[in-house]
C-alpha cells in the first residue's frame, strides 16, 4: 500500500480547518475531529491533537455551553461531535468540557423514543430509527457510562441494538434497511414491516462503526452484554462481505445492486472505508478471527489509497462520496427509492468520506502496533 501518498493526502487535508462548518455544531465536522484523535492516538502527531483540541476550544465556551447547539431539537446527530470533547477533557482537564459532555447526555435522557424503547432519529422524525442515529448516539453512551465509573447504561443501549436487529435486518441478504418507522405510518416506509425500501452502504457502514465503537467502550468482563454484540457484528460482516467487489474490494451505493452499474450505482468510498475500519478495529480488540477478515479489509484500503486518491490540480483529493442520503421529511423527496440513492451528488473531500477513510487508516495503525506487541510477547 502506498502509505506516502496517503499520508501526504491526510497532512494536507488536516493542515488548516478551513473545510469546518464553524457556524454550526455538526456531525459531518465531528467526524473529521474524532478522526483526528484516532489518527493522533495511532501515530502521536502533534498535528492531529492540535487539531481536535482547536475544535473543542472553538465551539466550547467558558461556561461549558456548545456553540449553535440547541437541545430542544433532539437530533442524534448533534450528539455525534461530544466524542471529541472527551478528548478535550481528558489532554486539558478543563471542566467546561466535562460540562458540554453533560449536556449532551442530558439530551439523550430526553430524547424521544418509540414504543419498543429506541431513541427518535431527530424530533422531527417521530417513530423513526436510522442506522446513522446508532453510530451518533451509543458510542457516546458508553463512553459516557466510562467516564461516570457506571455500567447504567449497558442495558438499555443492547436493547436498543438487539431492537434494530430484530426490525431492520433483512433475513434474506443479512443486510440493514436504512430506516424504520416503528408506527409504519410515514411515506418511504413498507406498511408491513415498517422498513424502508433499500441497503444505503453508508447507514450499513454507520452500523458497523457503531457496533465496534460500542464494544470498545465497554468492560469487557460484562460478558452477557457484550457477547451478544459481538455475534451481531460478525453476522453483519459475513452478510455485507459477500456483497463485496471483487476486483477493486469496494461496496456499491446500494449494496446488493451490482446488476445496476453503470446506469445508476457505483462503488462508493465512504461506507466501504467504515467496513474497513471496523475490521481492524474488531481484530485488534479480539472481537472477530483476524485472520479471516483482515484480507478484505486490507483490499479495501489499498483500493482507497490506490484509485479513489487523485490528483486533481496539482493536489491530492478524495473522490467518490455520496455527499449525503437520507429519508423524508416531506411526500416526493428523500423516498428511500433506488433512483433517490442514485440521484444524490458525488463529490470529492467530502468531510465524511475523508473521516471515514482516515478513521480505516488509524486503525489499521493501531491494529499493526498491537500485532507487533503481541508477537513481542510470544
Amino acid at each position: 500500500m502506498d502509505f506516502a501518498k496517503l499520508d501526504r493526502f491526510i497532512d494536507g487535508f488536516y493542515a488548516d480547518d478551513s473545510r469546518l462548518q464553524w457556524n454550526k455544531w455538526n456531525y459531518a465536522d465531528g467526524c473529521l475531529a474524532l478522526a483526528a484523535v484516532q489518527l493522533y492516538r495511532a501515530t502521536g502527531k502533534e498535528q492531529f491533537k492540535d487539531y481536535a483540541l482547536n475544535y473543542a476550544d472553538r465551539y466550547v465556551l467558558a461556561d461549558g455551553t456548545i456553540r449553535t447547539y440547541r437541545q430542544e431539537d433532539y437530533k442524534l446527530d448533534d450528539v455525534l461531535p461530544g466524542r471529541a470533547l472527551f478528548f478535550a477533557w481528558e489532554q486539558t482537564g478543563e471542566e467546561r468540557y466535562h460540562k458540554a459532555i453533560e449536556s449532551l447526555g442530558t439530551q439523550l435522557a430526553g430524547q424521544p423514543r418509540t414504543a419498543s424503547g429506541n431513541y427518535w432519529h431527530k424530533k422531527i422524525y417521530p417513530n423513526q430509527v436510522w442506522l446513522d442515529g446508532l453510530f451518533m448516539a451509543q458510542p457516546f453512551r458508553m463512553t459516557l457510562d466510562a467516564s461516570r465509573g457506571s455500567k447504567d447504561q449497558y442495558l438499555d443501549v443492547c436493547n436498543q441494538f438487539e431492537n434494530v436487529r430484530k426490525n431492520m435486518r433483512d433475513p434474506k441478504t443479512g443486510l440493514y434497511f436504512h430506516g424504520y418507522d416503528e408506527s409504519k405510518s410515514i411515506f418511504w416506509a413498507d406498511p408491513e414491516s415498517g422498513c424502508s425500501q433499500n441497503f444505503w452502504l453508508r447507514a450499513m457502514g454507520w452500523y458497523l462503526v457503531s457496533l465496534i465503537d460500542t464494544m470498545e467502550e465497554m468492560d469487557r468482563h460484562v460478558y452477557d452484554y457484550l457477547r451478544p454484540l459481538q455475534d451481531t457484528l460478525r453476522e453483519a460482516l459475513q452478510s455485507i462481505l459477500k456483497y463485496q467487489d471483487p476486483e477493486t474490494g469496494l461496496f456499491w451505493q446500494v449494496i446488493d445492486r451490482a446488476d445496476l452499474a453503470p446506469e445508476g450505482n457505483y462503488l462508493e468510498t465512504s461506507g466501504s472505508a467504515m467496513v474497513a475500519a471496523t475490521i481492524f478495529k474488531a481484530s485488534r480488540l479480539r472481537l472477530i478471527l483476524g485472520e479471516k477478515y483482515l484480507p478484505a479489509a486490507e483490499k479495501i484500503l489499498d483500493s482507497l489509497i490506490r484509485d479513489r486518491i487523485v490528483e486533481k490540480d496539482g493536489k491530492l483529493v478524495m473522490t467518490g462520496t455520496c455527499a449525503v442520503a437520507g429519508l423524508g421529511p416531506d411526500p416526493g423527496r428523500r423516498d428511500g427509492s433506488l433512483a433517490y440513492y442514485f440521484s444524490e451528488p458525488v463529490v470529492d473531500d467530502d468531510n465524511k468520506g475523508v473521516a471515514a477513510l482516515c478513521m480505516a487508516y488509524a486503525q489499521y495503525l493501531l491494529y499493526k502496533k498491537w500485532e507487533v506487541s503481541e508477537r513481542w510477547k510470544a
